[in-house]
């Protein structure tokens, strides 16, 4: 009881551990990231129950609002504090995931100096934190499907600062994807309508229920998208049929 102490105040001061995996060990989606992902729990209209509402099925929601890729302190941290630490094997055919937000806001990468970026994702999308965690999880066989940040067309916000390393941010992650079979990265920054405050919160930063479910919305669309026409496997597909179609011997005629 007493060793167990400092986790559950972590978790406390993180809002709440990330979602058992022994709650569902049939369910088929991990959900990962920061408070984008994590925003409105209380009413059960997180991104993850979105999904779960539009899909009919259940997706472990291992979100923490905070979350970043250079964490260090070691108990908040595994609790979900740091992203890497959210991940927790299991029978996954998709792991959504966000991130990275944190890193540029609180580590001096909204400005001019792209080190924090670079240290998160190289400019040819091959190195970095990200696509590190990234090959990591398909390493298991479950698809990634990376989503982008929330923008604010139109109106003013704390984070406005941070436009320009989002926007790369974007570029760098699709290249990553495009890169990678098996990867994909879905943009957010046109979901917001220009001047239209009710996909986000008071602070201008965080998704409303209203954006929670919007975000769940896009995510459901790609998911339920037939496998072969993502990526490049498709083109691999049809490479070998047409090859296969080449090489065959004619028939041989019926006697």
């Amino acid at each position: 009881m007493f060793k167990a102490l400092p986790f559950l105040l972590s978790c406390l001061l993180v809002i709440g551990c990330g979602e058992s995996i022994g709650k569902s060990p049939n369910a088929r989606i991990l959900l990962m990231g920061d408070s984008m992902m994590a925003s409105n729990a209380v009413g059960g209209n997180t991104v993850a129950n979105g999904i779960e509402a539009l899909l009919g099925e259940e997706v472990i929601d291992r979100s923490v609002s905070g979350a970043k890729y250079f964490y260090y302190l070691p108990i908040s941290g595994a609790a979900g504090l740091r992203l890497d630490a959210q991940y927790r094997p299991g029978p996954w055919e998709w792991v959504v995931l966000n991130g990275g937000g944190n890193d540029l806001l609180f580590g001096g990468g909204c400005g001019a100096s792209t080190t924090q970026l670079d240290r998160l994702i190289t400019p040819d999308g091959r190195h970095g934190a990200i696509p590190a965690f990234v090959a990591n999880i398909r390493a298991s066989g479950a698809r990634v499907l990376y989503v982008g940040y929330l923008r604010n067309p139109g109106m003013a916000t704390p984070i406005k600062s941070c436009g320009p390393a989002g926007n790369e941010l974007d570029r760098r992650l699709t290249k990553m994807a495009d890169l990678n079979s098996g990867v994909d990265f879905i943009a957010m920054a046109d979901l917001v309508p220009f001047k239209d405050p009710s996909y986000h919160q008071l602070d201008r930063i965080h998704p409303s229920p209203k954006g929670s479910r919007a975000i769940a919305k896009r995510i459901v669309e790609r998911i339920k998208q037939p496998v072969q026409t993502q990526g490049t496997q498709v083109v691999r597909k049809r490479v070998v049929r047409r090859v296969i179609k080449r090489v065959a011997p004619p028939a041989t005629p019926k006697s």
